[in-house]
């Protein structure tokens, strides 16, 4: 199996490693069958990501796609975040062979699970915005 060297690099260097204890949102997904678990944690001020930390247990893919997406959505708007895809993070990672593609829509629906939890931190139903979240779909193809 041949990575990127945006893949090794943000596999082995990855960006916005850890927890935010007083996060203002956190997401966790993942699934048995492939074993990867990500854990997102936000700090949002104005509808802006301030912060964005990740713990993920699983595979190098999954490692670097979880350092990509963070920096693809550290400073952006909560709008944009959700408008963050699985191919963009892919994209920016300079590609992932077939059988690793579902680690992208992982990092991808814990992004959305974290906004989910801001959204029902406000009160607020957050499926009508961010759609459904819960198991990876994409893992369920294994």
């Amino acid at each position: 199996m041949l990575y990127s060297d945006k893949v090794l690099d943000h596999f082995t260097n990855p960006r916005n490693v850890g927890e935010i204890p007083d996060a203002d949102a956190v997401g966790e997904v993942g699934n048995a069958k492939c074993g990867d678990i990500m854990k997102m944690y936000l700090k949002i001020k104005g509808g802006i990501i301030t912060d964005i930390k990740f713990k993920t247990y699983g595979c190098g893919a999954a490692i670097a796609t979880s350092s990509m997406a963070t920096e693809m959505i550290k400073g952006k708007s909560i709008q944009e975040a959700l408008q963050l895809s699985n191919k963009a993070v892919v994209e920016a990672l300079d590609g992932l062979p077939p059988t690793k593609i579902h680690c992208s829509v992982l990092a991808e629906q814990a992004i959305k699970s974290a906004l989910a939890d801001y959204y029902r931190r406000q009160g607020v139903d957050p499926e009508p915005i961010v759609g459904p979240t819960g198991e990876c779909s994409a893992c369920e193809d294994l």
